[in-house]
């Protein structure tokens, strides 16, 4: 399927979906005193659909693909905290959030590996999966 925006894309979809619900996260009154991995945590989630939009943008399907790579670091980044928060005493009562937040992230990279895939094999840039 052709895109013509970013904004289309649902990958670019389930990015921000994932940053929205990250944000309503670390207002939890659990995350005060984690400032540090609290803005981490905001700024990876931000910088999965960021990168998303700005390689979607640049046109060439070398540099779409790069920001790919980059969105995909992203996610991991993410993940990691996240189960890092998994091992904290003090987040128990948020265990349920936070396995959702890392399938979530888990799908978004999964998105990402397969478009990535994709554009080595076909190198169309405005064509995406959609899962």
């Amino acid at each position: 399927m052709k895109y013509e925006r970013s904004e289309d894309l649902p990958v670019w979809k389930a990015a921000i979906d994932l940053a929205v619900q990250i944000f309503t996260l670390t207002t939890k009154p659990t995350f005060r005193g984690c400032g540090d991995l609290k803005n981490q945590m905001e700024r990876s989630s931000l910088s999965i659909s960021k990168n998303i939009a700005e390689g979607f943008e640049r046109g060439a399907t070398q540099e779409l693909l790069s920001f790919i790579y980059i969105a995909r670091g992203s996610a991991g980044e993410l993940r990691s905290m996240l189960l890092f928060l998994e091992r904290l005493l003090n987040f128990d009562d948020l265990k349920s959030e936070i396995s959702n937040l890392k399938f979530l992230a888990e799908n978004v990279s999964r998105q990402l590996r397969s478009w990535a895939d994709s554009l080595q094999k076909h190198g169309h840039q405005r064509t995406a999966i959609s899962h």
